[in-house]
């Protein structure tokens, strides 16, 4: 239900409600729990145990080679503490898959199996992957249905 600008002017909180914000952002502003992001925490268990046991590694072995980035640390530490994650924050977990050639280096020889399971593991990028595709999914059939209602109401507009 997104706001929607009145014939006098003014902006409503959807179809039925009163026009009493002069800008579309005081608006929006107002009802800010419905444009909130969505977060998602269903990562498979094993995407979580495999950020915790590459940072584990890190953790007795140092960083060698400076194998991670800050936001390699980030990304493995909310997988660990099993954190909501954003739609961008899975869209760069599904990113990740770039590097999945690197992905059976072992943690002593090298950085592409500590990145890799810090991003999740197989379990953490296949996750994200499909859990992207099911967002933007969903996101389009409300951006599809919202299109459809306002057409229905310009049209019974134009009628009047």
């Amino acid at each position: 239900m997104p706001c929607y600008e009145c014939e006098n002017g003014k902006w409503r909180f959807g179809e039925t409600g009163n026009c009493q914000y002069d800008t579309k952002s005081s608006c929006e502003n107002a009802n800010k729990d419905y444009y909130a992001e969505e977060t998602y925490n269903d990562y498979p268990q094993a995407a979580t145990n495999n950020a915790k046991r590459a940072l584990k590694w890190l953790e007795e072995n140092g960083n060698p080679n400076d194998c991670l980035t800050p936001v390699g640390f980030a990304r493995a530490n909310q997988l660990k503490n099993r954190e909501n994650l954003s739609r961008d924050t899975i869209a760069r977990m599904a990113s990740f898959k770039r590097h999945q050639q690197h992905k059976d280096v072992p943690y002593d020889e090298g950085c592409g199996g500590i990145a890799w399971d810090c991003w999740g593991g197989d379990a953490g990028i296949n996750w994200a992957i499909k859990k992207l595709e099911q967002i933007d999914s969903e996101n389009k059939i409300k951006e599809d249905f919202e299109s459809f209602f306002q057409d229905i109401i310009k049209s019974i507009k134009e009628k009047k």
